[in-house]
């Protein structure tokens, strides 16, 4: 049997410093605590320990049910229209990662965004199909998604 690269195993087996470890990641991530040695000394475990299994444990939502995905979009160069396309984002509950739009040419600017879908976000095409009813928007294209 080969070794596979990902299991998934119900937290309640496991030894308690995977779940403490998943909690210092959670609080440096959150800005709750500044450093590692802090975030460590309030869950009670040790740096090395941190530092030993840091990179190699997930949480079963932030590693396996989450998507990255970019759009391209071409936007009427009016107020708002930007802005209208992220609130849409926010209603389909997508996690906006980043955000590029280029000087309008002709009336008209392309952006780029890269979006986080959660497990009860709209899909990828869902969300497209959203996009293009916003008003404002001349047209919506999928360009990449893991």
């Amino acid at each position: 049997m080969s070794d596979p690269s990902l299991i998934v195993i119900s937290a309640d087996v496991l030894p308690e410093i995977f779940p403490k470890v998943l909690e210092v990641k959670r609080l440096l991530a959150c800005g709750e605590e500044k450093s590692s040695a802090s975030a460590c000394k309030r869950i009670g475990i040790s740096r090395s320990a941190f530092y030993k299994y840091r990179e190699c444990v997930f949480a079963y939502e932030e590693k396996l049910t989450q998507k990255i995905i970019s759009y391209y979009a071409l936007l009427k160069d009016e107020p708002g229209v930007l802005s209208s396309i992220l609130a849409e984002f926010h209603r389909q509950g997508a996690n906006i990662i980043t955000v590029n739009q280029n000087m309008p040419i002709d009336g008209a600017a392309a952006v780029n965004i890269t979006v986080r879908l959660f497990g009860d976000a709209a899909d990828a095409y869902g969300l497209k199909n959203a996009l293009a009813a916003v008003s404002g928007v001349i047209d919506v294209k999928f360009i990449s998604g893991e």
